[in-house]
């Protein structure tokens, strides 16, 4: 291991104000420099901002929505998706103008085909 002086009679220039000061009254400050400790500023607080954690956006135990499904005969089924549509609302309060219109607009209807089943 290296000896090193200790620097008693030593003089060293200050990085922030070019000063010659005694050398064992230098410090190093967090950015590398070597300055006096009448000079010596301390590492601002908002340079090491707290981790703060993402927002959460999803839900713990969920379920996919429930649809109900009717069946219509000849392999049709139809689904009511009571979503929530876009209504035309009377000017005089929330009455759609045409809820039957409205209803029919989020149906959605699907024909499945014959489906075959051999059990052997």
């Amino acid at each position: 291991m290296p000896n090193f002086s200790r620097g008693k009679y030593s003089q060293s220039i200050s990085d922030r104000s070019g000063q010659a000061f005694p050398y064992q009254q230098m410090v190093k400050e967090w950015n590398g420099s070597l300055v006096h400790t009448s000079e010596f500023e301390p590492k601002h607080p908002q340079l090491d901002p707290k981790h703060h954690k993402a927002d959460a956006q999803a839900l713990q135990n969920t379920r996919a929505q429930d649809f109900t499904f009717t069946s219509g005969g000849n392999g049709e089924a139809i689904a009511n998706l009571t979503l929530p549509g876009e209504f035309a609302y009377e000017s005089s309060g929330m009455i759609p103008n045409d809820p039957s219109a409205q209803n029919s607009a989020r149906e959605f209807g699907i024909y499945t085909g014959r489906v075959t089943v051999v059990v052997s």
